[in-house]
């Protein structure tokens, strides 16, 4: 059977619903359709207002483009087809001049991309068929009001002419006549305004890239509603290629491999008259999850001005109060719960009321700031629309970062005047400078300046310096404007229509009405997106507390999680070198320590003590220098172990090159340089430094390090060793459990781990009889080398667990150095896709197989050997999901990053043990 192409949506000229479905389910068919595409024909399937048309699948926009963008064969053809059958169902022709079929060509890929790829309104129109328009409508003000969108619509999206072209026109025009709106131009004002559009068109199309529009010489908008759609078609295709919508996915992780669909669908008008609205609203509240109608519409508007923010919105919940639109209203509010029963969740839509008549436009599930994720899976669950193990899938572990962003201290907020307010668009907390343009967002962001990007309303084109940005303030738009919604998907503070606000983004300066305030570039300023609150100055920042629905979802995830009758149970742990992160670390559910580095114990005060050691030339020297830092190390522990009691604690032997413990060799350098200028004598500091370098390596993250110091320094080891060892034996005589294990880094050969460990039990028996208590302190290994994975079934025998140390197992299977490629070549190869995403912190497919090798090479040895990761990819979602399939018993990250880990490791499980349960 040939590859189908397109398929139809909606309804037939009798009234049948003549839908055609790319698959089984809504999930299965976005991947066909796109989003769009799916979720129309499923409206149309459960008997909702949806208006006739037809997608052409996401996989003709991927062989569109991969042939340079041309049609594969056959294809137009099947559109044209398609086409026919859609003027048939409607008794209407493209392009009539009588009764004119009008549509719209939308984008629609398998995933929401909100505002990121193209769509053209009132496609068929020309010189001829606005007169049929305004034969079937008596209403020529709305068949000009559409021609003049069109012709801008199309010239932006299609051919490439700036957009802002046409509104200075349509602005000098209100000018002309002494109005403000658009809405009070009148037939001929429009009728005027069309024809200057179409001069624009002229003017300013790039005649070799659009050859078609040329006729008889000139360049003519075209006439023809076949090429109008042919060309539109193609547009939208090739928005799935712009840099907005590949920074996009990028950010959220989505295949660029996937492409989009092409909607081609009928149009409903929401700017004929009084009765007439259009509108994007939420069946739930997306920002905070409460379950209120929330979004915004335009009486005589279409879809356009709603998102873009030309004229202020009226809340959604007016809708019904609305006179001519109430019967409207209290149908979209019915359509509200009808998609909520189907999809059980919380949707978007978008509608347009013609004449008093409801269409749906299109639906989607919802996206939605984390705090309102949390509310509405919750409230699913307790409506009894899904279960706790929906619930917790619901809820993208990356969000929970939101929640645990800093916000305003209470205290130091209520002593702040506002200098303005907006709509509380999405919530969280964001001070910065103030910037006008996303160029110098991207600018001060790299500066490592945070700033708020100031905007009248942002653009899709401003994607780059949204996520620059620390928060996001517009002075137009509703809580559905494009700032809003892609704001709240990011996670990013957003306040919009702020009327207050007077943007010369030119000038870069913004005067705020009503007072004497002038912001400049530069200026410090805090948003608050939770309340609509902008505050002058630079507002206390205070970290968060877990606590309500987040808890509750957590503790579900824990429960899953930890059930050995669901599946097998992975441990969630932590990174923590101090009592402050342990503490921390408790408090967001760390079930132990999987990584206490000791090498940050020995810098500030400590570093002389080090230093001295190294460079001592005499046996008493060292081991006063060893004593002292001993002594100071099992006070570290003390703290540690009592914090953690009950729990455990893996210590990490010291791992980093000596050389990073000793002063600066080139800093001593330039200090001798400069004293040698005045004449000084600096004997004694050259000699220091001859002494510097000789501990210089040429690769010292491949030197002296590691499990070698140990060889080289056994009494470096040995006072680790006592130190661990006699911190743990005073608290358990105090009847603290104190539960240390004890790792050995950078393990390549298993006769290191075999020679340090006999130290290591040596030196834990001695304490063990000088306190007399009974120590049993595990010793395992950092695994973090090519070769300790190969031979992982020999280590085992040495081994009580294995840690993967992923940041450097990444660096040397790779052969990357990691403090280098990060800043010069790795973002080239992410944007040339050589990688998808950065190894250093999603694990790489590579460095996976290696993982997966020492897993099966030390459980081949010890069946029951515990396996952890404890480097960066330990708090990854994505790498969690793998390490789960693994078998690993359990991941270590930042305090930071354990409610994340927790809930993505209970993901995980449900993912891997057949999905999550159902009603």
């Amino acid at each position: 059977m040939a590859e189908k192409h397109v398929y139809r949506f909606g309804f037939d000229e009798n009234g049948n619903n003549v839908t055609e479905v790319a698959g089984a389910s809504v999930g299965e068919a976005k991947w066909i359709t796109g989003g769009k595409g799916a979720n129309l024909a499923e409206m149309a399937n459960i008997g909702l207002p949806v208006p006739s048309g037809f997608t052409i699948t996401c996989q003709t926009c991927v062989a569109y483009s991969s042939a340079g963008n041309v049609w594969p064969e056959g294809v137009l053809d099947e559109i044209d087809e398609y086409r026919k059958d859609l003027e048939k169902r409607m008794g209407k022709k493209l392009g009539d001049s009588e009764d004119p079929l009008l549509v719209s060509v939308r984008s629609g890929a398998p995933f929401s991309m909100p505002g990121m790829m193209d769509t053209v309104l009132n496609l068929g129109l020309n010189d001829d068929s606005v007169q049929g328009l305004i034969k079937q409508t008596g209403n020529p003000r709305f068949a000009y009001d559409s021609y003049r969108r069109f012709v801008q619509m199309f010239s932006d999206v299609v051919m490439g002419v700036s957009g802002q072209l046409f509104e200075d026109a349509l602005s000098a025009k209100k000018a002309e006549k002494g109005v403000k709106l658009d809405t009070d131009l009148d037939a001929d004002d429009l009728k005027d305004v069309v024809a200057t559009f179409k001069q624009i068109f002229a003017e300013n199309v790039d005649v070799a890239k659009y050859p078609e529009v040329v006729i008889d010489g000139k360049v003519t908008f075209p006439h023809d509603p076949l090429l109008q759609l042919r060309l539109a078609e193609q547009a939208v295709f090739g928005s799935w290629n712009t840099d907005r919508a590949i920074l996009y996915r990028k950010q959220n992780k989505i295949d660029d491999s996937l492409g989009t669909a092409v909607n081609v669908q009928v149009m409903a008008f929401g700017n004929k008259g009084d009765t007439s609205a259009t509108g994007v609203a939420f069946t739930r509240n997306p920002a905070d999850g409460a379950n209120e109608r929330y979004g915004d519409f335009l009486v005589n508007a279409q879809g356009e001005d709603v998102v873009a923010g030309i004229r202020n919105t009226e809340p959604i919940a007016d809708l019904p109060k609305v006179p001519g639109l109430e019967a409207a209203g209290t149908e979209l509010f019915r359509v509200f719960e009808i998609l909520e029963d189907h999809y059980a969740d919380m949707m978007d839509v978008e509608f347009t009321i013609e004449q008093g008549k409801l269409y749906m436009l299109q639906t989607r599930v919802g996206k939605r700031t984390a705090l309102s994720a949390l509310k509405v899976a919750i409230q699913m669950y307790e409506e009894g629309r899904i279960t706790k193990e929906e619930a917790v899938m619901r809820v993208a572990p990356e969000q929970l970062d939101q929640l645990l962003h800093p916000q305003f201290d209470a205290v130091d907020i209520k002593g702040r005047a506002v200098l303005a307010q907006g709509l509380n668009a999405s919530p969280g907390a964001a001070v910065g400078a103030v910037v006008f343009s996303s160029a110098d967002a991207e600018a001060f962001a790299k500066a490592g300046k945070p700033c708020i990007l100031v905007r009248w309303e942002t653009t899709p084109d401003d994607l780059h310096g949204m996520v620059a940005a620390e928060g996001i303030l517009t002075s137009h738009g509703g809580k559905t404007s494009h700032a809003a919604v892609i704001a709240r998907g990011m996670g990013a503070p957003c306040v919009c229509g702020v009327e207050a606000l007077q943007i010369d983004a030119p000038n870069k300066v913004c005067a705020v009405a009503g007072t004497d305030t002038i912001l400049h570039e530069g200026d410090i300023i805090s948003i608050d997106g939770t309340t609509g609150n902008v505050y002058m100055g630079e507002a206390k920042l205070v970290r968060p507390e877990l606590g309500g629905d987040l808890q509750t979802i957590l503790e579900w995830a824990d429960e899953i999680r930890l059930n050995p009758e669901r599946g097998r149970v992975m441990g969630v742990r932590a990174n923590a070198d101090n009592p402050e992160d342990a503490s921390l670390s408790l408090e967001n559910g760390a079930e132990g320590i999987g990584l206490c580095r000791t090498e940050h114990m020995f810098l500030g005060e400590r570093k002389d003590l080090i230093q001295s050691f190294i460079l001592a030339k005499d046996e008493a020297t060292k081991a006063e220098a060893l004593a002292k830092l001993g002594a100071a190390q099992k006070g570290d522990y003390l703290q540690m172990f009592k914090v953690m009691a009950g729990l455990p604690v893996i210590v990490r032997l010291l791992d980093p090159p000596l050389h990073e413990f000793l002063d600066s060799p080139r800093e001593l350098e330039v200090e001798i340089a400069k004293e040698e200028a005045v004449g000084k004598d600096c004997t004694g500091k050259r000699a220091f430094l001859k002494r510097l370098d000789s501990f210089q390596e040429a690769n010292p993250m491949l030197g002296t390090r590691g499990c070698r110091l140990g060889m080289i320094y056994p009494e470096l080891n040995h006072m680790q060793f006592k130190a661990i060892a006699s911190a743990a034996a005073e608290l358990i005589k105090e009847g603290v459990d104190a539960k240390p294990e004890i790792m050995i880094p950078l393990v390549a050969f298993v006769e290191e781990l075999s020679h340090l460990r006999g130290l290591c039990e040596a030196d834990i028996a001695e304490v063990s009889k000088e306190y007399g208590v009974d120590l049993d302190i595990e010793i395992g290994t950092m695994i973090e080398l090519p070769r300790a994975c190969v031979v992982s079934d020999e280590i085992a025998q040495y081994a009580d667990f294995f840690s993967f140390g992923t940041n450097d197992l990444t660096q040397t299977v790779l052969g990357f150095s990691r403090d280098d490629v990060e800043a010069s070549f790795m973002p080239l190869y992410l944007d040339t896709k050589i990688v998808k995403t950065n190894p250093f912190a999603t694990i790489d497919p590579g460095v996976a197989k290696f993982v997966k090798m020492s897993v099966d090479g030390g459980r081949s040895t010890k069946p029951e050997l515990t396996v952890g990761v404890c480097g960066e990819t330990g708090g990854d979602p994505e790498s969690i999901d793998t390490y789960y399939n693994f078998g690993l018993t359990y991941v270590s990250c930042s305090p930071f990053r354990v409610p994340i880990a927790r809930l993505a490791a209970a993901q995980a499980k449900i993912k891997a043990n057949g999905g999550p349960a159902k009603i």
